[in-house]
């Protein structure tokens, strides 16, 4: 029955919207295409880019690590982390550690690389965030020297995101950011060392919101609830469960930065 469904459908169809026994046949050849295939629910080319999302970020994480010139035992240990948090499985893995050579060879296209995961992202800021969010892994695992700067900036402009919510990202992590280059907020020098670790307190609560330390009451507020809505997971749709994890935790972060500035300054 299945395999008449879509020609009686079109049939009918035909037949009503043209109202002549040539629209019942028209109808029906259409419904023969769908029956067989030709015309079934494919994937968009977004959606198709959707499902490849991994291969397009690790191609990227590649050519983030290569930039510099040579890929280092952190940039390797990082991107292995990167796979065990996003759950990748065996076939997965083989494609991303493929993916992640490819990147790093010369010639790659790192521009249709950026194109591709900028459509992935679909214009949406929440699916920026969640792409640069984990890239950054890779930025911090050995310092983040001019070239690989640079890459991540032409990743951030084709995604339209800007320094200021570049820095925020960063803060989230425990890492602050100056005007030339990411360092670390410990530490002996800026980007030849491991980020931090979390203190109890978290990160500075005033970079995680992206606000000077004298802003007032309102416009603390503003910020948080800026974020909160750029940042919140329930907005994010289908993404891999992972990245869905990473923005309900950067939601954790951004709650509890404003709670610490209302205690600290007694805001209500």
């Amino acid at each position: 029955m299945r395999q008449w469904l879509g020609k009686i459908v079109g049939g009918l169809i035909g037949l009503l919207l043209l109202r002549h026994p040539l629209g019942a046949v028209l109808g029906m050849l259409a419904g023969h295409l769908f029956d067989n295939g030709t015309f079934a629910l494919r994937s968009s080319p977004r959606r198709r880019v959707a499902q490849s999302f991994f291969d397009h970020l690790f191609a990227f994480v590649g050519a983030l690590a290569k930039a510099d010139g040579r890929v280092s035992e952190r940039e390797i240990a990082a991107t292995e982390q990167l796979m065990q948090r996003l759950g990748l499985d065996a076939a997965q893995r083989r494609d991303a550690i493929h993916r992640f050579n490819a990147g790093k060879t010369p010639g790659f296209d790192v521009e249709r690389n950026i194109n591709d995961l900028r459509v992935w992202c679909l214009g949406r800021r929440d699916h920026a965030y969640v792409l640069i969010d984990v890239v950054l892994d890779v930025v911090f695992a050995d310092g983040a020297g001019a070239a690989r700067m640079q890459l991540l900036r032409r990743l951030c402009a084709a995604l339209g995101v800007q320094e200021h919510e570049l820095a925020v990202l960063a803060a989230m992590k425990g890492h602050a950011w100056t005007a030339q280059s990411w360092t670390w907020s410990q530490g002996p020098g800026p980007g030849h060392a491991p980020p931090p670790p979390r203190t109890r307190s978290g990160p500075d609560p005033y970079a995680v919101l992206g606000v000077a330390r004298d802003a007032d009451e309102r416009s603390v507020k503003r910020a948080w609830r800026k974020l909160m809505s750029e940042h919140h997971p329930d907005k994010l749709g289908d993404v891999p469960a992972a990245l869905r994890e990473r923005a309900e935790q950067r939601a954790r972060d951004i709650n509890t930065a404003y709670e610490r500035i209302k205690s600290e300054r007694g805001f209500r």
